[in-house]
């Protein structure tokens, strides 16, 4: 089971590198990896083994958080009345709106312990293509919350973490045409 002494913090280099793509069709070490995650995610979500365990809750998690220099990412989440649950295998966005959102209340990241307030600016609208744990195509599209959490958890695999997105100057400007998520 993992806990919060595997994630990897913002203070290792490891997690500012990008991450190698995942061989087809994926190994049982990969899928057991993706299901770890998973299971981090569902621990920390619930209550009585968060606390027992200490975790942080999560609703994503990417391979470069728990020493895995790979292009693997997890989201568990419920948002709107919807189940968001996938283990997806290199993802890449391969198209976005023009209009841009952000959560009103900042980002957090599990790899983060440090507050970090500012608006982090993303695209409104992605979409995906990637493989599941099995290494079926899938091509998925996202829309407000989880589209800031499919790129939160992308842009771990690429080296960035999201407070490299907040600007330094003025940390919550946003345009006026920017959609603000609560």
């Amino acid at each position: 089971m993992l806990t919060m002494k595997d994630i990897v913090r913002d203070n290792e280099a490891s997690l500012r590198e990008k991450s190698k793509p995942v061989e087809l069709p994926p190994s049982k070490e990969t899928k057991d990896t993706l299901n770890k995650m998973l299971e981090f995610l569902l621990n920390s979500q619930d209550d009585d083994i968060a606390e027992k365990y200490n975790l942080r809750p999560g609703v994503g998690i990417a391979a470069p958080q728990i020493g895995i220099n790979e292009q693997l990412t997890v989201v568990h989440f419920d948002y709107d009345d919807k189940l968001y649950s996938y283990k997806l295998i290199n993802p890449k966005i391969i198209s976005h709106s023009v209009e841009l959102a952000y959560l009103a209340g900042g980002e957090g990241c599990l790899s983060v312990d440090d507050d970090y307030e500012g608006y982090v600016l993303r695209y409104a609208r992605i979409t995906i293509k990637a493989f599941d744990e099995n290494g079926e195509p899938l091509k998925l599209r996202f829309r407000g919350y989880p589209a800031i959490v499919l790129q939160h958890e992308i842009d771990h695999l690429n080296g960035i973490l999201f407070y490299d997105h907040i600007n330094k100057e003025n940390p919550f400007a946003a345009p006026e045409s920017a959609k603000e998520i609560n």
